[in-house]
Order: C-alpha cells, then structure tokens, then sequence
C-alpha cells in the first residue's frame, strides 16, 4: 500500500511533472528532468519502463523530491558543502520489478551526485516506498491496567526470502499504497495479519509523536518524512510506527497464540506469536523496526507521552 498523495507526494517540484524530451540509445530511453542545476539530470530506462511509468511511481516522486530539496540547501552559506556543491546529474534506472497486475512494484538505480572537484556520493539506491509498522500491546481486561506485567506483543512469524528465513519474527507491517492514510493503512496491515479489527483513532504514531518533540523546526530542514529508516544507505523505504493498546478478554488474547493468518492469495503465510511485552526487544531482536518501535515506546513512555 502507499500512503495518500497529498500527504506522500506534498513536496514535489513541479519540475518532475514536466519531463524533457525522450530519446532512444542502445535500446535504453532517456530523457532530462528540468531543474535548477546545470545541467538538468538526465534519466536513463531501460526498455521494459516507459518514461511515464517512472515518472508516476509515487516512490520515485517522493525520493526526487526529497533529494531535489536537500542539494537546494547547499545554497545555505551555513551549509557543510556550500563552497563545493553536490550537483544531481545523472539517474540510471538499472532495473524494474512488477507487481501482480502490471503495477511498478520496485526500482533499482543509480544516481551521479557528485560536486564540481569531481567528488562523488554513493548513489546506488533501491526504490521501494513507504511502509508501516505497529506495535500491538494486548493486555486481559480482568486486570487492573497498571498491571505491566500482563501486556503481551503480537508478532507475525512469517516467510522473509529476502533474509534467507522461513520464519522470521517482527512486528506486524506492510508497505503504503495511495488507498488511504498512513493510521488507515496501519489498521488495514493489523486486520490482515492479525484479524483483529481496530479502528485509526485506536492508533498513536509513535514516530510523528517523537519528531514533534525533537528540537524545534526552523524551516531550513531537510523534508524527510516522520518515520524511521531502516537502511538508509541502500533504499528509500520508511516506515512509520504505530502503538495500539486493547484489552480484550484473556481468552480471546490466548485463541489468537499460534493463528494462521494473512492473505493466501498473496503469498502471505503468517503464524500468530504473542510474547511478554518485556521480551520484544529479545524475542524479535533481529528486526529492525520491532527494536525502533520497541525504543520508541520505552522512549515516549519514560517521558509521559502514551
């Protein structure tokens, strides 16, 4: 899923709306994206991605934007590179996934950000989008709710190719899609992997709460969105994280250990496991964004804020 455009999308430039020309070189297409460098980068594709496809794939929008945004303020005298300027001249598209359907599911490319005495950035990124995940606390309404000792965490033990595993274990999550908010696509992800219905306003966005309470914003910061990025040196995936609270009957807490869920027709096997809420950060230690959600709520609940 990805998140609504008017949210996700609220800091492009007009200017990537607005592609130059096409031309066709050794079956590669590409094309230049007007900016206010010179020269204008130059996009190159290959000949399974029409120009148009790229430049409607919300994840690609929403990194140029970014990234069009952050060498802008190179022109900030107080700016570290302000004498030297990284320029963005070059993006290669080097390869494409689909999804079921025919929709662009994920980007691999190369961006040329170098500066004028030659010095290059690393720019090889890999364009999946956003993502969100959501730390369910369960706690048996027969106890006061003071009682910490009684919160469990739902994980999802699930098939993750990506790391070699069959069975890995994280925290309920999914990626964005443009079908709603980011809490509507939280709640859509709780639904399907644990069966549980909850509503948005049943949700707190632990990462919106923490950045709000960071330093005040100047307007001179770079545009990245309140959420935790898990591998910032090689994709552009974020991932905001969500707490939900709910007591429910000890019973219905105990029927959920070990449930089969998930979408079949997806590919998605996932089995329930539910934990003590003081072992999250043991028993999932392996994933990423079940340590930052776990370092959140320890965080913002040490201040009073949940």
């Amino acid at each position: 899923m990805w998140p609504r455009p008017s949210r996700f999308l609220r800091r492009l430039q007009p200017s990537i709306l607005n592609p130059g020309s096409t031309t066709m070189t050794m079956g590669m297409s590409s094309f230049t994206i007007p900016s206010d460098t010179h020269p204008s980068p130059l996009v190159e594709c290959p000949p399974d991605l029409a120009k148009e496809t790229l430049l409607h794939f919300p994840a690609f929008k929403a990194w140029l934007s970014t990234l069009q945004h952050s060498l802008q303020r190179q022109q900030l005298a107080s700016h570290e590179f302000h004498a030297d300027p990284y320029v963005l001249r070059k993006i290669q598209v080097q390869s494409v996934d689909y999804f079921t359907g025919g929709r662009l599911g994920f980007v691999k490319l190369r961006a040329d950000v170098s500066n004028g005495s030659g010095e290059s950035l690393p720019g090889s990124v890999f364009l999946r989008g956003g993502s969100v995940g959501m730390l369910l606390i369960l706690q048996p309404d027969d106890v006061p709710l003071s009682v910490e000792e009684e919160k469990c965490a739902v994980l999802t033990i699930q098939p993750r190719i990506p790391a070699g595993s069959l069975a890995f274990a994280e925290i309920p999550a999914g990626m964005l899609d443009d079908s709603g908010s980011f809490a509507g696509g939280a709640a859509k992800e709780i639904q399907e992997e644990t069966g549980l219905t909850i509503s948005q306003e049943e949700l707190i966005d632990m990462t919106s709460l923490v950045m709000q309470s960071a330093a005040p914003r100047s307007g001179n910061e770079e545009m990245l969105q309140d959420a935790v990025y898990p591998s910032a040196g090689g994709s552009d995936e974020f991932i905001p994280l969500f707490l939900c609270q709910k007591r429910m009957p000890r019973s219905d807490i105990e029927a959920l250990q070990g449930r089969l869920t998930g979408l079949r027709q997806h590919g998605e096997k996932i089995t329930l496991k539910l934990v003590p809420l003081k072992d999250l950060w043991r028993e999932a230690g392996r994933d990423g964004k079940t340590l930052a959600a776990w370092a959140l709520y320890n965080g913002l609940k040490g201040e009073g804020k949940i």
